[in-house]
């Protein structure tokens, strides 16, 4: 099984589901060179500048356009360069897309996909370093997905590129560099559902994108102190996997969610209620960064991100 870096597997699903469907099209701000992050090189030069097309600086214009072309029967692309900016995109998203199955009473459908970078770590700035799932996370008929390794990054946007309607993948800026072993033309990862990381029985750690790995390093630091942390990659934000969640809960009693953005209305809370409402006794805490923008300094901004000594302390208290 090949090792690839997280942008390289990014590209190879994009360019395995453009072989496979020549409906599929690719739209963004500079993807013509391999886009900000490097995540699109040599597209153009396999498939051409009909179907790889680079945008000018209007994400709500081509977005929407986007949205003309997946009615229409294409299953466009789109990279929004910054996960700041989807909030330019948000009337496409939430007032258009999200809603054109059902208004149409499930007689037309949207396939289409927006990519997006986010996370902090990178020093840019409180306007270029937001993780803004939850902006999306209440809106019915959008998917999130937040993939945590290389083959997810692969997998989970072949999942969505083929899927029927509009999904939001999350890429967390920091992961672009790392490697792993993704499967050669593998299939795509199920949407909705969640992975586990590690094994354990005395407190459950759920987490996504960047945040597993802090999770697991957290969950190294407990086992140090004879307690066994079971890490979930939770993978998909909406659909949640309920069921893993509820699974692991129920054997350990106790919960950590991480989440690298503030502590109102993120995928952190909507675990925890999971948990809550479904897992009978539970005794949870939230990991998050503060309620704050994301600073620039690079010291401020590494103590706003969750580190794993806090989501430790975290799990020490629940035991």
């Amino acid at each position: 099984m090949p090792e690839l870096s997280y942008r390289e597997a990014v590209r190879d699903g994009i360019a395995e589901e453009m072989e496979r469907d020549a409906s599929v099209i690719l739209l963004g701000e500079d993807v013509e060179p391999g886009g900000v992050f490097n995540a699109t090189p040599g597209l153009v030069e396999r498939f051409g500048r009909d179907r790889v097309i680079d945008m000018p600086i209007s994400e709500l214009a081509f977005t929407s356009a986007a949205f003309g072309a997946a009615v229409k029967g294409l299953r466009p692309v789109v990279e929004i360069m910054f996960g700041d900016f989807l909030g330019l995109v948000v009337d496409t998203l939430v007032n258009q897309a999200s809603k054109y199955w059902y208004l149409s009473n499930e007689q037309a459908s949207v396939p289409l996909v927006v990519r997006s970078a986010v996370g902090a770590g990178a020093r840019f700035g409180a306007c270029h370093s937001q993780t803004p799932t939850g902006w999306l996370l209440g809106e019915p008929g959008l998917k999130l997905l937040a993939p945590a390794t290389p083959a997810d990054a692969k997998g989970l946007l072949k999942a969505a590129i083929r899927d029927e309607n509009p999904v939001v993948v999350f890429e967390h800026k920091m992961l672009y560099g790392r490697k792993g072993e993704v499967p050669e033309g593998g299939e795509p990862t199920p949407i909705g559902r969640a992975a586990v990381r590690r094994r354990g029985g005395d407190v459950t750690i759920a987490a996504a994108l960047a945040a597993v790995e802090t999770a697991l390093a957290a969950a190294d630091r407990l086992a140090d102190d004879g307690i066994e942390g079971e890490v979930i990659d939770l993978r998909t934000l909406s659909p949640l996997d309920v069921d893993t969640i509820l699974e692991s809960v129920t054997r350990t009693g106790r919960l950590v969610v991480v989440e690298e953005g503030p502590p109102t209305g993120g995928y952190a809370a909507e675990v925890v209620a999971t948990a809550v409402e479904g897992g009978g006794t539970v005794a949870a805490r939230r990991v998050t960064m503060p309620g704050l923008p994301v600073p620039f300094s690079g010291p401020l901004e590494d103590a706003a991100v969750p580190a794993a000594e806090a989501v430790a302390g975290a799990a020490r208290s629940l035991l």
